[in-house]
């Protein structure tokens, strides 16, 4: 891609990439994707993952599910940091289904959910009303390698207390007090 007469290689465009979402320039981040698509610039993994996660931090939700069918299309498979910023993405466009089904995919694809991917979805899934698959999620979470932490039961005792199930919530909250 050539800018002002320089030409850009993909370290440069990531690294401006990174710098917009950093800056919460989810705009930038998606023009500079689609010149270096334009230029027939190779993408990689990170600079994928940088546009995401600036979409995410963005509020366009739409736009970060379309880059991870970019990534296929472009035999990119989606890593932990894919999947994580889009259950993110989803999470905060209130789009509990989505979040949950890629968190399965997740699954499906061999890249183990951690943490981040479980207490997103569990996020999301409050905020949808949907008390009894964020305490299903906590307690899956509990048999897989990935232990909840404080922000995995506040979301789940959330979830709980917007549901009407303020007995569950406290036994989170003892629970929580005992782990």
């Amino acid at each position: 891609m050539v800018r002002g007469g320089m030409l850009c290689d993909i370290i440069s465009c990531g690294s401006a990439i990174s710098a917009s979402e950093k800056a919460g320039e989810w705009q930038s981040a998606l023009r500079i994707c689609s010149e270096m698509a334009l230029s027939k610039l190779e993408y990689n993994i990170i600079t994928i993952n940088a546009t995401i996660s600036a979409c995410e931090k963005g509020g366009q939700w739409q736009r970060a599910l379309g880059l991870v069918v970019d990534m296929q299309q472009m035999k990119l498979l989606p890593n932990v940091i894919s999947y994580n910023s889009t259950i993110s993405a989803c999470e905060k466009g209130g789009q509990w289904q989505l979040a949950l089904g890629f968190l399965v995919g997740m699954q499906q694809m061999e890249s183990l959910p951690n943490a981040i991917s479980y207490n997103a979805t569990i996020s999301a899934c409050e905020k949808g009303g949907q008390w009894q698959l964020a305490l299903g999620l906590l307690v899956g979470m509990q048999q897989m390698e990935s232990l909840p932490n404080a922000i995995s039961y506040n979301a789940t005792i959330s979830a709980c207390e917007k549901g009407g199930q303020w007995q569950r919530a406290l036994g989170l909250l003892l629970g929580m007090q005992d782990n």
